[in-house]
């Protein structure tokens, strides 16, 4: 089983529809965390230490964990999307886009 966390900055758009879209999927544990301390979710380091790979929604996400918990990354690979804060909850074009570019990290 792997598992998956997928991290942007509030936990309430991209990061809960990658969860959501990905959750179902065979073989994989699914969690969403912000990196926001009003995040719905806040990463926290029992969420990194859970995780066998992070996905970042931006740059400046994956700085963050990598500045704030760079203890318990222990060289955890961190994946940066390139996805901006454009789209809403499971917005079809968003949803789309995960697809492309997070499934060949699954295969």
């Amino acid at each position: 089983m792997q598992r998956i966390l997928f991290v942007c900055s509030r936990n309430k758009l991209r990061s809960p529809t990658a969860e959501q879209l990905f959750s179902q999927e065979p073989g994989l544990e699914v969690l969403s965390a912000g990196t926001e301390r009003d995040a719905d979710v806040p990463v926290t380091p029992e969420l990194i230490a859970w995780a066998d790979r992070i996905f970042a929604m931006e740059r400046t996400h994956r700085t963050k964990l990598q500045q704030r918990f760079k203890p318990y990354l222990d060289g955890k690979p961190i994946v940066c999307l390139g996805i901006p804060d454009d789209y809403a909850f499971m917005d079809p074009a968003l949803i789309a886009l995960l697809e492309r570019k997070v499934r060949p990290f699954l295969a």
